[in-house]
């Protein structure tokens, strides 16, 4: 995962011949999305990154299978209305995150900051509510020290966390670099690349819930 003045906001340097017109702009930066050798690199790093979730998973099972009992207990300690709540929120974020896409495509600066902050702070809500839910099961004695369940579930969970706040931040930094000069093509193309990375850790969620909190 790498990763706008007012009025309208000039996202390339254009000929004498082309002029500055907004259609123009929208056009040079629509044409820049897909195929590109940076999108396509995060791709196949991407990839590296689901053979690691892979593993995790792995391990999940392996535990799950070699448990001795203890393991629908720990279980039973988890809030399931509350994780799909948070769960929610962090689905949704894909699809504010696509909504900054489609501005960044448009040349629409303003409307993928907009888009961006919206995601970044659900992302960050799903962070604090996993935080919690850490503290509560904690205080319930499921710890990652404490038992099987408690070691495999902390793992798997707390890398995707990891993952969660990285494309928290990587958020942040391209929405700050949309204030440090005009929109770039290379600027739109982080905005893809970013939103990659976003809908990556998505649905590796949704895997992992439905195989913790309903596979138990």
């Amino acid at each position: 995962m790498q990763p706008f003045p007012t009025g309208h906001v000039i996202l390339l340097c254009v000929t004498s011949a082309v002029g500055n017109s907004e259609a123009a702009i929208a056009q040079r930066v629509h044409s820049l999305n897909r195929p590109n050798l940076v999108s396509m690199g995060t791709i196949v790093w991407l990839s590296q990154e689901l053979m690691f979730f892979a593993g995790l998973f792995a391990m999940y099972f392996v535990s799950k299978a070699n448990s001795h009992g203890d393991w629908a207990n720990q279980a039973a300690q988890l809030n399931v209305p509350y994780a799909v709540t948070i769960t929610v929120i962090l689905v949704a974020s894909s699809f504010t995150c696509q909504m900054g896409v489609f501005a960044a495509e448009k040349g629409d600066v303003f409307g993928l900051r907009r888009w961006y902050w919206v995601s970044a702070i659900m992302g960050l809500i799903f962070v604090a509510g996993q935080g919690y839910e850490y503290y509560h099961l904690a205080h319930e004695g499921v710890t990652i020290s404490a038992s099987v369940y408690g070691s495999a579930f902390f793992i798997t969970t707390g890398f995707h966390g990891l993952h969660v706040i990285g494309g928290v931040i990587a958020f942040f930094v391209l929405i700050a670099r949309t204030h440090m000069g005009k929109f770039t093509p290379a600027q739109a193309t982080a905005a893809i690349v970013v939103s990659y990375y976003w809908h990556f850790v998505d649905v590796v969620w949704i895997a992992l819930f439905s195989t913790i909190y309903f596979i138990q």
